[in-house]
């Protein structure tokens, strides 16, 4: 089994042919969980709608999207609407058969909410602001990814999940489909992205463990760190590799899946 997360600049550029009979071909020999993405997209309709979109940045360096309660909800219609349901209506075009589902459905991915978050203002002093409607998933629905894969579904799910308190939460796509691919034990975890794999220096990895990956986190840019801190998690559940690999080139996932795109991370 593979989970494949398809990157907000992926779906901006257009969802093509190329990438199309990939995913075919896969579906010979496996079966396909997609996660996708979508902030700009997200932020780019939010200040349309006159909503003015904040990020912040963690002690480690880490950048996300400040989530108050209208950011949610724009959030949520852009993420499971319009993005999610341009996937499905793609796939269905080209004769795959997809389902299209955020974390609230069935309760597939439940999340704690950030009480409080620790960020770095702009003088670089720590600062403790209010958690807004971020989280962390505690729990995949499995069972009910497991349900459709067995009907022949490809399920496409959009990284929104649900508290607690059955609030809407904001959570980060690319450790989304980590999670996911813990929760199934899937055996891979395709990241496509719009560069060609990590890049330390001048050159681009083709390969890494997991300890080499823990040890280089701390220089990654935003962006990247979470498609590291995702493969870190997916690896530590158990699955097999990972892959973070350019979706601009023409069959990316079989390239990616033959280590001919991308830094592959391994737990060896």
């Amino acid at each position: 089994m593979i989970v494949l997360k398809v990157g907000g600049d992926i779906f901006r550029r257009g969802l093509n042919d190329s990438l199309a009979e990939d995913i075919k071909k896969v579906l010979e020999k496996d079966r396909i969980v997609m996660v996708h993405g979508g902030g700009d997209e997200v932020t780019e309709i939010a200040e349309k709608l006159g909503k003015k979109q904040v990020f912040v940045t963690s002690p480690g360096g880490i950048r996300s999207r400040y989530t108050d309660k209208e950011t949610v909800e724009i959030y949520t219609m852009v993420m499971a609407g319009r993005i999610n349901k341009a996937i499905v209506r793609w796939l269905l075009s080209k004769g795959l058969s997809a389902v299209g589902l955020s974390g609230i459905d069935g309760a597939l991915m439940m999340a704690k909410r950030k009480k409080r978050l620790i960020i770095i203002d702009e003088r670089g002093r720590r600062r403790i602001i209010e958690g807004g409607f971020t989280g962390k998933i505690i729990r995949v629905n499995s069972k009910l990814l497991k349900l459709l894969l067995e009907c022949g579904y490809i399920p496409v799910i959009s990284p929104i999940a649900i508290g607690e308190e059955n609030e809407y939460l904001n959570v980060d796509s690319d450790r989304a489909a980590g999670q996911i691919a813990g929760a199934l034990k899937a055996d891979k975890v395709i990241f496509l992205t719009d560069v060609p794999g990590i890049r330390l220096g001048e050159k681009y990895v083709n390969k890494l463990s997991l300890n080499e990956a823990k040890d280089i986190l701390p220089k990654m840019g935003a962006g990247m760190d979470k498609k590291v801190i995702a493969s870190i998690e997916a690896l530590e559940a158990g699955v097999k590799e990972t892959v973070i690999a350019s979706g601009l080139i023409d069959n990316p996932i079989l390239a990616a899946l033959n280590g001919l795109n991308g830094t592959v991370i391994t737990t060896e």
